[in-house]
């Protein structure tokens, strides 16, 4: 048996867990295959890589030598795949605009209307899609050249996912209104007091971020705590809506539909920013400016498809597309 990178993920693996048993369950294998790996990677090195008592395991001499080169290895060639995804994506001539182009997204509002306006100005790119509810889980993929762009969202002030070497635009920002039966008591209201909601159940589509946490934060300032936030799907949500089981943070371009009502909520509690990342040496980051520009003109369409939300927006410059009132951040992942 020759060592293989697989190995080193596996050595790695066990280094960072401190025991077999955690390392195989972060690996997804049974702890006698793990150990028997381990036994055959030893007898390839030559030696003993790891001494076991009965606090754990800790790396012999001969395991930090193995676990610094293969901390150097592992990355370097994380990256030489990265990047040769992005150049075979590209054709092999950076710069060119590419023949095709994959957008992720955890946004769903404005990724129609993205497809639409590139479609209409590429007729001969071939756009594909990627949805995920987890921003993290996009990020990556723009970073390791599985996308090209992707829209994700994020809470208030938070940044954007963690990923070295992206970049980021901010498209806008909009507050969450809340979601309630035609029949509520409250749904004439022009807007709501959080703290007027206190007994009600809550829903939200899923995703990952500090959501929740200022959710809570938000109503603990509003003097209760939520009995419950149920995270679900869109259609789900709505369903819950509908029969009176909860009330639904949403966002403000939300289509109006029979049953449902969005109302806006006092005082802008809870706050959504709208982003689009890139890899600044992927093989369309040439189209950053345009694409950039396009996601622009699909927010700008999806706000005016909800005259209440366009409503709300008059005299409040400091919501919706960035760029119109004020310039939009650029954001750099060191």
């Amino acid at each position: 048996m020759e060592l293989e990178l697989r190995h080193l993920r596996i050595v790695c693996a066990v280094a960072d867990a401190g025991s077999i048993t955690k390392a195989a369950n972060t690996l997804g294998l049974a702890q006698p295959a793990l150990t028997a790996q381990l036994q055959r990677i030893e007898r390839v090195l030559g030696g003993v890589v790891f001494e076991r008592d009965r606090t754990g395991i800790r790396p012999t001499p001969l395991g930090e030598l193995v676990l610094a080169r293969a901390r150097l290895l592992l990355p370097a060639v994380s990256g030489l795949q990265a990047e040769a995804a992005r150049f075979s994506n590209s054709g092999g001539r950076n710069g060119d605009v590419p023949a095709s182009l994959t957008i992720g997204s955890a946004t769903g509002h404005l990724l129609g209307r993205l497809l639409h306006h590139l479609t209409s100005d590429y007729p001969g790119m071939r756009v594909t899609t990627q949805v995920s509810w987890s921003a993290d889980e996009l990020a990556a993929m723009v970073a390791d050249g599985r996308i090209d762009f992707t829209i994700v969202g994020v809470c208030g002030e938070a940044p954007p996912p963690v990923q070295p070497g992206l970049t980021w635009r901010v498209l806008g920002t909009d507050p969450v209104f809340v979601l309630l039966p035609a029949d509520h008591r409250l749904a004439d209201a022009r807007s709501v007091p959080l703290s007027d909601l206190a007994t009600e159940e809550w829903g939200a589509t899923p995703g990952d971020g500090c959501f929740a946490d200022c959710f809570a934060a938000a109503c603990g300032r509003a003097g209760f705590t939520p009995s419950t936030l149920y995270e679900t799907d869109v259609v789900s949500c709505i369903d819950m809506v509908e029969s009176g089981d909860a009330v639904v943070l949403c966002q403000p371009t939300f289509r109006e539909m029979p049953g449902v009502v969005a109302v806006p909520l006092d005082g802008v509690p809870l706050t959504w920013r709208h982003l689009i990342g890139w890899h600044p040496s992927g093989p369309a980051a040439g189209l950053a400016d345009q694409v950039i520009r396009l996601a622009g003109l699909a927010y700008v369409d999806s706000i005016a498809r909800s005259p209440l939300y366009s409503g709300w927006l008059a005299g409040r410059p400091q919501y919706g597309v960035a760029g119109v009132d004020h310039s939009p951040e650029l954001i750099v992942n060191d």
